[in-house]
């Protein structure tokens, strides 16, 4: 059975901007793009260590939904978690619902 962990309202996400939360001990970045889609990844950028994902930007690189880490810039795709320098690379990239007007991941 698959859990859905309710992280907030889609409204009270902010369009192109990132927020944090905190879903089974695991920090996760949450983005809302203009477009109206939600996309959630793991907050922690493994080339500065640091978690802090949720404070990058949003764009479209090669063809690509992504987010760039404020830190070293690297781009990882907010669908899938790859990133777009280092195919060896991959952070947490979970499954968003939308349910009554919430966001939930799926973990």
């Amino acid at each position: 059975m698959t859990n859905l962990v309710k992280v907030c309202p889609v409204a009270e996400l902010p369009v192109n901007l990132g927020v944090g939360a905190l879903v089974k001990g695991q920090q996760v970045a949450v983005f809302k793009l203009k477009s109206g889609e939600i996309y959630a990844v793991g907050n922690f950028d493994p080339f500065s260590e640091a978690n802090v994902l949720s404070r990058g930007l949003v764009g479209d690189l090669q063809g690509h939904k992504v987010v760039a880490s404020p830190i070293y810039k690297h781009h990882y795709n907010l669908a899938t978690g790859e990133c777009l320098e280092d195919e060896s690379v991959k952070i947490p990239a979970y499954s968003v619902v939308v349910q009554d007007e919430y966001v939930y991941i799926v973990a």
